[in-house]
């Protein structure tokens, strides 16, 4: 039976976002910049102290422990925090709340591909100002008479980092226009290096955050925003228009005890720091040439060797590793940190294909 053309022309249709593969069986999976290290062996045992009988009842649709323990990390007022199923959760409702205005809003062209998604699928017309030759965003593209603006710090794919001064300068340029910073890898980027720290002085500024990279909680699917009270107010009155109930009674326990375990958090953060910049001093011996990274992955590409026929020769080899196919950085792969042990193999292996 063949469906109505008729009837697909009453359907919405979109170019969805593309996500890296998730193979099975033995391989070494550096492509979709998940922990190579579990979370804290408390989180365990949180998992083994659950009771099954919670799972017949609808979890706080305010979080409020979860919300609670989250503001006294950033030290920020409860009224400050949004929570939601990951980041990309809260960024698909923030672009809903913030970005309604009908004038464009803005992004990178090289950046975090699902912004152009979520603008397409809720109508909102935006731009993509280029990023210079050093993958680095002009400031003076940034202001104007805009609907919203937002960019990752560090950025993704490239992992570069963008100075607070920099940041501070694009939110002085747009009083009137939100701005959110997008810190899904802030953590790999040093101390001192987060907006939060601009909360006080920039009511338009959303800051958000996720458990998926440096807390070693993807499957979790935790994320947050912090911001000024009304526009998380705002944020709120759309989360509750359609879906009340959000994080599982599981995921918000789990979120919470990570969040009490800072001493493993730190110490696991610095193991990954420490592999990157080993593998980044790899690559160059081995003649790569690579963005110098904030996060837990590197940018790198080699002179002689496309991006596709790299990531090609590696999945022979049941490496995993993501390409773009996109104008600017096609020759690039983007390099997830794993275990020292996973990182030697893949430094052998390219060693062995670049020879």
């Amino acid at each position: 039976m063949q469906v109505n053309q008729a009837l697909l022309d009453k359907v919405r249709s979109v170019i969805p976002y593309t996500p890296g593969d998730q193979p099975q069986g033995k391989v070494i999976k550096l492509n979709t910049n998940e922990n190579p290290y579990p979370p804290s062996p408390r989180v365990a045992e949180r998992l083994q102290e659950f009771s099954i009988d919670q799972l017949r009842l609808y979890p706080d649709p305010t979080m409020a422990d979860f919300v609670s323990t989250i503001a006294s990390y950033h030290n920020v007022h409860e009224s400050q925090v949004f929570i939601g199923i990951g980041s990309d959760d809260v960024i698909a409702q923030a672009f809903m709340t913030y970005f309604s205005s009908g004038k464009k809003i803005l992004f990178p062209d090289v950046t975090y591909s699902f912004y152009e998604v979520w603008a397409d699928l809720f109508h909102i017309p935006y731009e993509r100002p280029s990023l210079n030759t050093d993958f680095m965003v002009h400031v003076s593209d940034y202001q104007g008479d805009l609907g919203g603006i937002i960019f990752p710090n560090p950025n993704a794919p490239t992992g570069i980092y963008e100075p607070l001064d920099k940041v501070e300068e694009i939110l002085k340029a747009n009083p009137d226009t939100v701005v959110i910073v997008d810190e899904a890898y802030i953590d790999f980027a040093g101390k001192d290096t987060s907006a939060v720290s601009l909360l006080d002085r920039y009511p338009q500024l959303i800051v958000v955050r996720t458990y998926s990279k440096s807390r070693s909680m993807a499957g979790m699917r935790i994320g947050y925003a912090l911001g000024h009270p009304e526009l998380i107010k705002r944020l709120l009155d759309v989360k509750y228009a359609y879906n009340s109930y959000t994080l599982s009674q599981l995921s918000f326990l789990c979120g919470i005890t990570s969040i009490e375990e800072e001493d493993y958090f730190q110490q696991q953060i610095q193991k990954i720091v420490k592999t990157r910049q080993w593998f980044e001093d790899e690559l160059t011996k081995l003649g790569f040439e690579y963005l110098k990274s904030s996060t837990n992955f590197v940018f790198a590409k080699h002179p002689s060797i496309s991006g596709a026929e790299l990531m090609k020769r590696l999945k022979n080899k049941h490496i995993y590793v993501r390409h773009f196919a996109k104008p600017k950085i096609s020759d690039y792969l983007r390099i997830s940190i794993g275990t020292d042990e996973e990182m030697g193999i893949l430094r052998d292996t390219l060693y062995d294909i670049v020879s």
